[in-house]
């Protein structure tokens, strides 16, 4: 049969696949999940081929299988089948345990994902909190600042800003939020009164001046009259006030999102890599098992194969930036390497650049790119490339490498695309957009 989803995404950030793998994932309960895409068609055995690999060892998450497309063959123009990728890299990843999940011909285990999804939810509103928290802190500060208040409630502010930055502090230290919240709701009302009776005190004695005057026009307010929207208009206690309220907002349910818990990440259109990261990570382990166990149907027109690059190249550099694995915590020194080879491969563009350029600018305006003895140039050029070239041919083991290198080069303005856009949608905090 077939999951929709249900009517708490309707007006909801979608996520694309990964939306849709997160709405599948809570309303199912298997064990492990074989993921494909719609034009891939498993083998009968695949099942019988991957899950041994969880059953051998439990810290398991992942098992990839290459993708290999039957609508093209080795020769294909656009490159589709990538032999080299799902070849020599993939399984030089798994000996460091970091090759990756593809989005498609694999196998992952539940309970890695929905960790992965509880440990992303958790941080979620820690972020949050730490956020509203600092938010509180620069306000009461602010108001801290105002010389026009006496000196005693400027003390009131500083000692409730006190409290937050001791907050900020045991947040950041994983004290449990509910405990870290409560102390400031208690610091909060506790200042809120003695500002109040203040303003009841100066109120009073304003009235106590006022009535000393022979008014024979116009009316005294009375204190009863004046509520507490008042009050807080006259005095810091609405700086108070937004502290509350600022804190109160910090919502466990996450409103924005149709689904609290998002198992497959979703900072990036490749959903996959970014959940494989966030899995090795978390200490689980990954297996590329190489033998093709499903075929699939490749883009067949430049238009479509142009999309689908950009889109793998714009989601790979989102990930670089928005999770960085140079910087991110548990990966180990290995798995930071061969995630960020992937990620800065794209930046290739603008060294294609340089190549096409260079020689024009010397037909044009007389610069060399390499000023140098003939003969010394080759003795260090010379080496370097035929050591590139003879490990190409020593790892692929007879696979055919020029198309890759080819497209790889040919590619360039695609790639240069994706790193401006993927820059431009990160640094501007839109959501990743999803191009079929």
């Amino acid at each position: 049969g077939y999951i929709t989803r249900s009517k708490e995404w309707e007006n909801k950030p979608r996520h694309a696949k990964a939306g849709n793998l997160n709405n599948a994932l809570l309303q199912t309960d298997g064990d492990f999940l074989l993921i494909l895409d719609a034009d891939q068609v498993p083998h009968p055995d695949i099942l019988d081929k991957t899950l041994g690999y969880f059953a051998d060892d439990p810290e398991v998450a992942l098992v990839q299988t290459p993708q290999w497309f039957v609508n093209v063959d080795e020769a294909d123009p656009l490159g589709s089948q990538a032999p080299l990728f799902y070849g020599p890299i993939q399984q030089g990843k798994d000996g460091w345990n970091a090759a990756f999940f593809c989005g498609s011909n694999a196998i992952l285990r539940r309970d890695a994902l929905m960790h992965a999804g509880v440990v992303g939810y958790v941080r979620s509103v820690e972020q949050s909190l730490a956020a509203s928290l600092k938010t509180v802190s620069r306000h009461l500060r602010r108001a801290a600042a105002d010389r026009t208040i006496p000196s005693h409630l400027v003390a009131e502010l500083d000692g409730l800003r006190g409290v937050v930055e001791r907050a900020r502090i045991d947040a950041a230290a994983g004290e449990p939020l509910s405990d870290v919240t409560y102390r400031v709701h208690v610091a909060v009302e506790e200042a809120s009164r003695r500002l109040v009776g203040y303003d009841l005190a100066a109120i009073d004695h304003n009235l106590r001046e006022i009535r000393e005057y022979d008014l024979t026009q116009g009316s005294v307010v009375d204190p009863s009259d004046l509520t507490a929207r008042q009050l807080r208009e006259l005095s810091p206690l609405g700086a108070v006030a937004a502290v509350d309220r600022l804190i109160e907002a910090v919502r466990i349910d996450r409103p924005d999102e149709a689904q609290p818990v998002q198992p497959l990440a979703t900072i990036s259109v490749t959903e996959d890599m970014a959940t494989a990261m966030q899995l090795h990570a978390l200490g689980w382990r990954s297996v590329y098992h190489h033998e093709t166990l499903a075929e699939g149907l490749a883009p067949e027109d430049l238009r479509t194969m142009l999309t689908q690059r950009l889109r793998w190249a714009q989601g790979t550099l989102q990930v670089m930036l928005r999770d960085n694995p140079l910087t991110k915590k548990g990966l180990a020194v290995g798995q930071r390497l061969m995630y960020f080879a992937t990620m800065w491969s794209y930046l290739s563009g603008f060294a294609a650049v340089v190549y096409i350029a260079a020689p024009i600018i010397y037909l044009v305006f007389g610069v060399l790119p390499v000023t140098a003895w003939t003969p010394d140039f080759f003795v260090r050029f010379v080496p370097y490339f035929l050591v590139n070239q003879v490990l190409f041919v020593v790892v692929a083991r007879g696979l055919r490498t020029w198309r890759g290198q080819q497209y790889s080069l040919a590619l360039f303005p695609v790639w240069i695309m994706a790193c401006v856009t993927a820059f431009r949608d990160v640094m501007l905090r839109r959501s990743p957009q999803f191009v079929v």
